[in-house]
């Protein structure tokens, strides 16, 4: 049976980590990326108004510069960042202006978690984004969800309107009881709800997975990147309208390109690979941060947590201590350290993986601040 956005290609352009040049996103660059990525004939295009800098560079890269009927592009409202209803209903008109669009081709309701999902209730945001569909300003309503699947099944029976979801979808998270990557899966599938797929990669980490991963998936495809097998996994689900990857340079295009371009669903023993990768990844200690940087805008001591977890996990995932131990003097500096968390819980309503930040900070604190 078809389903909505079935002829989009599987792979799709996620615009919340677009190169930087100093502070600021790097427009010719992201020119570059985004011609590209059209060229090769992809067409979908992912931002949010709270991506810095993404919905603007979405205008001066794509745009002004392409036929609006040559791609399809999404963003999203946010309910849990504004107070006032009125604000959070002025998100569309903001949009539009930001990106030069004249319509959304998918608009999601952004990031719903069991934390925040009542302030789409408390301003009415579920009908204010269909009547902008009757309005012509949206063509298709979704939202993103970062939570478990009894919610997820609830959400999908309370409002059966809802066109599609957007779902956290890997290989390393398919049975992580913190992301339910299969059963939310298998919630919107039950409920017939086609599915775009964010973190792939899982914020980058699959691109370059622990050592013991790394060592499996050599061997069943030596050459091949790391990132492929993740992209190719969630692209192999049935009911997926595309897989966002959150492209960063060129070259990361380029590699997505070559192996979805002529996109071939993993095979049986390519699944086999698969299970072997998430019982190693599953035996991981590496601290499971997508580096969405949530987190870091309300912490009140300054602690930039998500560069902190990287640098721990060049420990944790691959035992280089002395790089670990320089990556963090980098990331703090002129900044909090992990020892100087206050446990007052902001961040941790943030995270969209669930981690336990504060006790993660104090087990980076305790390894990297050591005399």
């Amino acid at each position: 049976m078809a389903f909505l956005g079935e002829d989009i290609p599987k792979l799709g352009f996620g615009c919340m980590r677009l190169p930087r040049k100093l502070a600021f996103t790097d427009v010719a660059r992201t020119r570059e990326m985004f011609d590209a990525f059209l060229d090769a004939g992809f067409t979908y295009f992912d931002t949010a108004p709270i991506y810095p800098g993404s919905e603007d560079t979405v205008r001066k890269a794509l745009t002004s510069r392409h036929p609006r009927d040559s791609y399809q592009l999404a963003t999203k409202v946010n309910a849990w960042i504004s107070p006032v209803e009125k604000l959070v209903k002025g998100q569309i008109k903001g949009s539009l202006r930001r990106t030069g669009a004249e319509y959304f081709d998918f608009y999601l309701l952004h990031s719903l978690a069991a934390a925040n999902y009542k302030s789409y209730d408390v301003f009415g945001i579920w009908d204010y984004a269909q009547e902008l569909k009757r309005q012509g300003l949206v063509r298709n309503v979704g939202f993103s969800y970062h939570s478990g699947p009894e919610l997820l099944d609830r959400l999908l029976a309370e409002h059966p309107e809802v066109d599609f979801v957007q779902l956290q979808l890997n290989y390393a998270d398919w049975e992580n009881p913190r992301v339910d990557s299969r059963a939310n899966y298998e919630v919107a599938r039950k409920h017939g709800k086609p599915i775009v797929v964010m973190e792939p990669l899982k914020g980058g980490k699959l691109a370059n997975p622990p050592k013991d991963v790394r060592a499996i998936l050599d061997e069943a495809a030596p050459g091949a990147s790391y990132a492929s097998w993740g992209i190719r996994f969630a692209a192999s689900l049935d009911g997926i309208i595309t897989v966002l990857s959150g492209m960063s340079t060129p070259e990361q295009v380029r590699d997505n390109i070559a192996y979805m371009r002529d996109f071939e669903p993993l095979d049986a023993e390519e699944m086999k690979v698969i299970r072997r990768a998430q019982e190693a990844y599953g035996r991981s200690a590496i601290i499971p941060c997508t580096e969405c940087r949530y987190c870091v805008e309300g912490c009140p001591q300054n602690i930039p947590i998500p560069e902190v977890f990287a640098a721990m996990n060049l420990r944790l995932g691959n035992g280089q201590v002395e790089a670990s131990a320089e990556a963090y003097a980098k990331a703090v500096k002129g900044k909090g350290l992990a020892s100087s968390c206050i446990r007052c819980g902001k961040c941790q309503n943030a995270c969209t993986q669930n981690i336990d930040l504060m006790d993660e900070l104090e087990k980076c604190a305790a390894a990297l601040e050591q005399a």
